[in-house]
């Protein structure tokens, strides 16, 4: 198709890089940022058992969220809005155990 002239196919992109993508695209990031995508298991008692870690590099630093659900079940209504991109910086010192 003449608009996906570029795009990565959804239906053969991994989930981690549908998710890569979907970060990328909403938070309009160029193709030199590095977005690291992991799922990880939670140990803490009511959590779901998979939360997918999103965490992304720029100029401003180290942005980081999660998402409570795995990889396969995100979707791009799981995204926190673009104008929300600096509250999601991690402070230098914050450490969490994770990215």
């Amino acid at each position: 198709m003449p608009g996906n002239i570029g795009k990565p196919d959804p239906l053969s992109l991994s989930h981690a890089d549908r998710v890569r993508e979907a970060v990328r695209a909403n938070f309009e990031l160029g193709t030199d940022i590095v977005i690291m995508v992991s799922e990880v298991e939670c140990q803490a008692p009511g959590c779901p058992p998979l939360e997918t870690v999103v965490a992304f590099w720029t100029d401003e630093g180290r942005h980081h969220f999660k998402v409570f659900k795995p990889m396969s079940g995100f979707d791009d209504n799981d995204l926190p809005w673009k104008w929300l991109r600096r509250s999601l910086i991690v402070p230098e010192n914050y450490v969490d155990g994770c990215c």
